[in-house]
């Protein structure tokens, strides 16, 4: 229990750095981050502690400033892709077995095929901007929440008291809401988290190729500066960092979570 605990402490503080010079950033920013300060790739001095990048911009204050957007796409394209899971995993879970046998057949088809393949040939027909890396990314999570949500859900429909529940008469909204998703809500949790994490990745590596949003973003800078990681690193680093901040502090938590439930 103690190492369960350890691992929450650890990756909560983590979690909350990364949180804090993402969203707390922008109140802080010592310069415009589109502001041209200095020449390109200037060392890190008193004036700009992390340097300059590519442009000439003031790294710290797009280390500031580039983190919210970028957690906040990743959070809304996993509560998209996650949410849309769980309804279709219950679906699956309460519709007839043959139909839902067809619909897992063709979730497992798409479960394979990669899933930074899949957003770069939908990105690269449709254009990247916060709202479709939202949307793709959600998309691609939605067969794997769906699966692991159909067989939860499948465990608490076979179980005792839901055909209890059943048999008195409870309306199936009822069902859902009253026995279905309480009993999953740990395993939704802990689906959430990794895919949270996987949503932080697939981010970053889109980033990375150039199909990231145009904003002003820790996946961008990332973009922009690969060239003089040898130069100026701080322009690569710095982003590099606070997401790796962020994806251990996540996988931290999900890792101490799941031992508290295994332990209770």
């Amino acid at each position: 229990m103690s190492g369960a605990r350890a691992r929450i402490a650890g990756g909560a503080v983590l979690v909350v750095i990364a949180g804090a010079v993402a969203f707390g950033g922008p109140a802080v920013v010592p310069h415009s981050p589109s502001a041209f300060v200095s020449s390109p790739y200037a060392l890190p001095s008193a004036q700009y502690p992390l340097g300059t990048d590519v442009l000439g911009r003031d790294v710290l204050s797009q280390v500031l400033t580039g983190g919210s957007a970028f957690l906040l796409q990743g959070i809304a394209a996993t509560v998209l892709g996650v949410g849309l899971g769980v309804m279709a995993g219950i679906a699956l879970a309460t519709i007839g077995r043959r139909v839902a046998d067809v619909f897992l057949s063709v979730n497992d088809i798409v479960i394979v095929l990669p899933q930074i393949v899949i957003a770069l040939l939908v990105l690269t027909r449709i254009g990247a901007t916060s709202l479709t890396l939202i949307c793709v990314i959600g998309a691609v999570h939605i067969p794997q929440s769906a699966r692991v949500i159909r067989a939860a859900s499948d465990r608490v429909i076979t179980a005792d008291y839901f055909e209890s529940a059943r048999s008195l008469g409870v309306p199936w909204r009822g069902l859902v809401l009253g026995e279905i998703l309480p009993n999953i809500l740990p395993v939704v949790l802990l689906e959430f988290s990794i895919r949270l994490a996987m949503s932080v990745v697939v981010l970053a590596s889109l980033s990375y190729l150039g199909f990231g949003s145009t904003s002003v973003s820790w996946g961008r800078m990332i973009y922009e500066n690969q060239g003089a990681l040898s130069i100026q690193p701080w322009a690569v680093l710095g982003p590099v960092i606070l997401i790796g901040m962020f994806l251990i502090g996540v996988n931290l938590l999900r890792d101490g979570i799941t031992r508290r439930m295994g332990a209770s």
